[in-house]
Parts: C-alpha cells; structure tokens; sequence
C-alpha cells in the first residue's frame, strides 16, 4: 500500500505542484442536492441520495490524491428545521450509506470519526455510525471525518463548558487555558485544522462549519453541485489552493 508521501508525489507531479502545496486537510461543505434534483424534475431525496453516492467516490478520490483528513458537513444542527419527511429520509440514507461504505474504508485503510452531538440522532443511525467508526478504528490512512448533527456554534460551547470544569475540578488552571487548550476540547480534537475549505453550489457563506478551526483557511467556491462534483473538481480546488501565498497574518517575503 502507498505512503502519503508517495501519492503526494504523483499527484504533485501530475497536476505539476510541489508537495508543500497540496492541503493536508480539506474540509467540504456540501450543498445543491436539492438543487440538482429539482433542476431535474426529481424529488429532493433523489438529490440527497446520489450526493450520498459522491460521498463515497470523493473519499476514494481523497485517498488516491494523498489527503491525510477529509472532513464532510453532512448535516447541521440547524437542518433540523426541515420537513419531518425530508428529515427521515435523511436519516434512512446516512445508515445506508455508513453501512455500505465500510468495505470501501476497510479496503483503502480509512478511519471513519464523527464530528458533532448525538442528541436527536435515531437509535439505528447511532448504531451504524459507532459499528463503523469502531471497525475502522484501527485504519492508519485518511481521516474521513463526517459532520453529522454538526454545529460549530454549539460545539465551541461544549469545549467552554468541558474547560470550565476541567478548572473547577482543579485538573486546569487559568495559565493553560490558550488557542490549544481550546481545541484540545473541539470536537475535532486531533485533526489538523483545515488548509482547503471547498463550498459546491456556489454558494458563499460558512453555515456554522468549523468557526474556530478555519480561521487561516483557504476558501474554494465551484458552481458546481454537490452530485456532480468530481476528481476533476477536487483537483482544481487543490491547484488554486496551490497558487495562494498563505500569510497567516504576516506579509510576503521574497
């Protein structure tokens, strides 16, 4: 099986980057299901379904490319408004899909983690989603994180109240509460923050997706929707990533 590094120089050479410039972490917001299916005549769930479908191909595609983490908004905690059918449709898909993606993970060595809360989540979705992230727990590959019942507002909540009692618990004093301490307690603990942030659909707003970690990421908006994103669109991401001089508050240097 290929190292990171090895496939990070095919797909430098091949897209005639250096390794330093591809992303280490993409992180997508994935939009227009809807979109495309009304574009098409078609019920909504039929949009959802098949952007379910290029969930799976972009991860295959993420694993060939050599991204260390692929982090997927799947679903937010505000997507609860919508119609209780739309919503139990919803649901019913993203078992299927948990499921049906393990061989996938379990073939390209893929570790399955979940971001966001559990609560509202139906019993049989819990089930699936802690069935796979435990059989991929052990994977060394790609991170594939999965934004599911997700809200970034929320979470940085959660990491305030888990520190909180960390120091009334005497277990934190005030001198290590910092920007590490802080994401030591996200829920995306462990993952290097984002480097790419991709939006399909045109679209141009966050949506309550990863505040505190996107603060030095790069942002890529494509027209195209959800369902039809492709290795190509993943690919042109990554070159105009590529092509920005990334300061982080600082100024160019020649």
């Amino acid at each position: 099986m290929e190292t990171f590094d090895e496939k990070l120089g095919k797909t430098a050479e091949r897209l005639g980057i250096t390794i330093e410039q591809i992303p280490r972490h993409i992180a997508i917001i994935m939009d227009g299901n809807g979109r495309w299916a009304q574009n098409r005549k078609l019920p909504r769930l039929e949009g959802h379904r098949r952007g379910g479908k290029i969930v799976e191909k972009t991860a295959l595609d993420g694993v060939s490319l050599g991204i260390e983490s692929l982090t997927l908004y799947a679903f937010s905690t505000e997507n609860w408004k919508r119609p209780k059918a739309e919503i139990k449709g919803l649901m019913h898909l993203y078992s299927q899909y948990l499921v049906g993606i393990r061989p996938m993970m379990m073939k390209n060595n893929v570790r399955l983690v979940h971001i966001g809360t559990i609560e509202k989540l139906p019993d049989k979705l819990l089930r699936d989603l802690s069935e796979s992230i435990e059989m991929t727990a052990g994977n060394s590959g790609m991170v594939l994180a999965l934004a599911l019942n997700y809200g970034s507002r929320i979470e940085i909540v959660d990491a305030a109240k888990k520190i909180a009692q960390q120091y009334k618990d005497g277990k934190l004093s005030l001198e290590d509460i910092d920007e590490q301490c802080m994401s030591d307690n996200l829920y995306t603990a462990g993952l290097h923050d984002p480097d790419l942030l991709i939006r399909t659909a045109n679209e141009k707003r966050i949506s309550n997706f990863l505040l505190w970690q996107i603060s030095y990421s790069e942002f890529y908006v494509t027209e195209t929707y959800w369902p039809d994103f492709g290795k190509e669109d993943l690919e042109k991401a990554i070159v105009a990533y590529a092509n920005r001089a990334r300061r982080f508050g600082s100024i160019k240097t020649k």
